[in-house]
């Protein structure tokens, strides 16, 4: 089930069946993605630039992003 995120500008979404774990999100953006906190995307904490920049990092595809 896909779940979305959205700080206005950007919506990041995650689609967990396709999620690797390789962990590039957790790497790249720590501040973000918070594996033991709900919810565990929290993109207020980084830029719009930032975040596009770390999507694009995502080796499964399981995030992507829309801008507003």
């Amino acid at each position: 089930m896909e779940k979305k995120y959205s700080n206005g500008e950007i919506t990041v979404s995650w689609k967990p069946e396709l999620c690797i774990h390789a962990g590039n999100c957790v790497q790249m953006l720590p501040q973000v993605y918070k594996p033991r906190e709900r919810p565990w995307v929290q993109i207020q904490n980084a830029t719009t630039e930032e975040l596009i920049n770390q999507v694009n990092q995502c080796p499964s595809g399981a995030l992507s992003y829309i801008m507003e």
